[in-house]
This record gives structure tokens, C-alpha cells and sequence, in this order.
């Protein structure tokens, strides 16, 4: 039996696919063990060198894409970075592919591959949308439960191009993925309400230079956790989902105004505070309302629509006295 077909005992499996990935980093590596394990067959090609790595893992490595596209792979999975896809689609040879080939991809946005891909590739090449919303980091004690995301964009209903796509998006339900299917515009819609918001807020934490106490509650460690995690990706993947996301600038202003009403809600509470104490304090037991003198405060309140932040509130100056030094107890007539 050849080396393209899996077999049990004397019962043939389905034909191994044979599947190509352009842009072997660490999360191209990350995906093609996935896929190894389930006994289909690897080509890799990269800007870097990985034979070493590919030989020590079983995986045909190829210096150029126009020999890897000789091969003739089933599935051409696209793992390059969000700004440099485009010139990679296009630097594929596709005339040495054959008629029916899958092109699939794991960006982390999604209607601009499926624009891309139907745009470049040609009429009989299928086109697999994909997201797998997990990573070295989250999946390396597993896929299982993690979410898949796929859109089958233009695939034949029926025939081998058919079964390769199955067999395909198999892989990662095999390895326990919860499949999410779902279309490039929904994707989007949620990706920028929940990843982009995600990176967006550990870009702003890491500017806040956050490090460890001795009281950490388990929320501050969770803040820790997301500033490591998101800085630890390059800015380029972080301005790709802004950039390439449509939705993404709606979230940014929402969060902008979030913000601003988060400010107004605790100035205004402070402003009611600090009036309270200083106009309409409740007298003091054995001092008559009238007899009171108005009661000097720590602080000078400023009108309420020039209170933007803390620094709004000076201190007394030093050397006025401060009501709650002067002697407030009361005269007693000796007989």
C-alpha cells in the first residue's frame, strides 16, 4: 500500500492528505503537530530556515514555494502574518497546483483573506476560512474544548474537493476543537468585541508598568496575565486586527466613551460628597444651628462642570487653620 493512504488491519482508511503550510513560525509549528498527529502528511515553506526543525519532526521542508507547489499538496494552509499575506498569496505559483486544491488560513481577522483568496485564486480552487482561537501558549496541554472557527467559503458540495475539505476540518475535531461554523462577517463582529478589546486593554495596562505585590487579589493577577500575554505578541499582529478588522474602530471610540463615563460617574459622586460636607454638614450636639461658624474644608471644592480629575482639588494652603482644629466643645458656666 502507498505512504498516502492510512491502514488498519485489513481495512483502508481514507487517503492521508497532504497538506502544504506557508509561514512556519511558532504558531505554523504549533499547527502542523496538530496535524501530524493525525497521520497526515506536512510540507513547509518559510522565509526563515527550518529544515533542522523539520527534519528532527518528520516534516518535508522546502527552501522555495515553487518546489513545495511541485509537490502538488491537497490543502495549501496559509500561516503567514496578517500584513504580509497578500504578498504571499500572491508569490504562489499557482499554475503547479492542482485544479481543485483547498486554500485555507488561521488569520485572526477574516473577511479580508476571503476577499483576498477570491480575488487571487483561481475559479476551481476551494477557499476555507479559519480561526483557531487558541495558540501555542493556551493549547499546549491540548486542543480539546477550544474553539475552531471555519467558514467553508467556496466549496464543492460533492466530489473529492468535498471530501478533502472534511477530511480537513476533521483534523481538528479529531483533536477535540469545539467547531464553530461561521461566516467571515460574524467572525469579525464578535473578534473585535472580544480579541481586539482584549489586546487593546493589555496594550494599555503594559503602559501602566504594573508589576506584583504581596497582596495581589486574583483580579490583578488576571490584569498581570492579559498585559504578559498580549505584549508578548508583536505590535504588527495587535495593528493587523485594528487594521484589517472593520469593526475594530467602533470598539475603540466605544471604549473611549466607556471611559469617559466611567470619569463622570466617579467625579460627579465626589463632587456630591464633597459638597455635603462642606455646605450642609449636620450641627454638632450642644451647638446651636445659628452659633455655628461656616466650617472650613481640607479641600476647595471648584465648580462642578471644572472637575475633569483628582488634581482639581487643591489642598489648604498651609498656615490657614483648619475647622476641625479649632476647640468645637462647648462653653460651660461655672456656679
Amino acid at each position: 500500500m502507498g505512504n498516502d493512504t492510512a491502514q488498519t488491519g485489513h481495512e483502508e482508511q481514507t487517503p492521508v492528505l497532504k497538506i502544504a503550510i506557508i509561514g512556519f513560525g511558532n504558531f505554523g509549528q504549533f499547527i502542523a503537530n496538530g496535524i501530524e498527529r493525525q497521520g497526515h502528511i506536512v510540507l513547509a515553506t518559510s522565509r526563515s530556515d527550518y529544515s533542522e526543525y523539520c527534519e528532527r519532526h518528520g516534516i518535508q521542508f522546502f527552501q522555495s514555494m515553487d518546489a513545495m507547489c511541485e509537490e502538488q499538496p491537497d490543502i495549501v494552509f496559509v500561516c503567514s502574518s496578517i500584513l504580509s499575506t497578500e504578498s504571499v498569496l500572491r508569490a504562489v505559483p499557482l499554475h503547479k497546483l492542482k485544479p481543485d486544491t483547498i486554500f485555507a488560513d488561521v488569520l485572526s481577522v477574516k473577511q479580508f483573506p476571503r476577499n483576498l483568496f477570491l480575488e487571487v485564486l483561481p475559479a476551481g480552487f476551494g477557499v476555507v476560512c479559519t480561526h483557531p482561537m487558541f495558540g501555542p501558549e493556551s493549547g499546549k496541554h491540548g486542543w480539546k474544548g477550544l474553539p475552531f472557527v471555519y467558514d467553508k467559503v467556496r466549496v464543492s458540495q460533492n466530489g473529492p474537493q468535498a471530501e478533502k475539505c472534511a477530511q480537513f476540518l476533521n483534523i481538528f475535531e479529531q483533536e477535540g476543537c469545539r467547531m464553530v461554523e461561521m461566516s467571515c462577517e460574524e467572525h469579525d463582529r464578535h473578534a473585535a468585541g472580544s480579541q481586539f478589546i482584549t489586546h487593546t486593554i493589555g496594550r494599555i495596562l503594559s503602559h501602566l508598568n504594573l508589576e506584583s505585590t504581596p497582596i495581589n487579589t486574583k483580579g490583578y493577577e488576571t490584569l498581570l496575565q492579559l498585559t504578559e500575554n498580549t505584549v508578548s505578541d508583536s505590535f504588527d499582529l495587535y495593528y493587523g486586527l485594528f487594521m484589517y478588522n472593520v469593526n475594530a474602530t467602533e470598539q475603540i471610540e466605544n471604549l473611549d466613551r466607556a471611559f469617559e463615563t466611567v470619569k463622570q460617574k466617579l467625579f460627579g459622586r465626589l463632587h456630591d460628597i464633597l459638597r455635603k460636607q462642606i455646605v450642609e454638614r449636620v450641627p454638632m450636639q450642644g451647638i446651636p444651628i445659628k452659633a455655628r461658624e461656616p466650617a472650613a474644608s481640607a479641600y476647595f471644592l471648584p465648580p462642578g462642570e471644572k472637575i475633569t480629575e483628582l488634581s482639581s482639588f487643591a489642598m489648604a494652603p498651609q498656615g490657614e487653620t483648619r475647622q476641625s482644629e479649632v476647640n468645637l466643645e462647648p462653653t460651660v458656666t461655672r456656679r
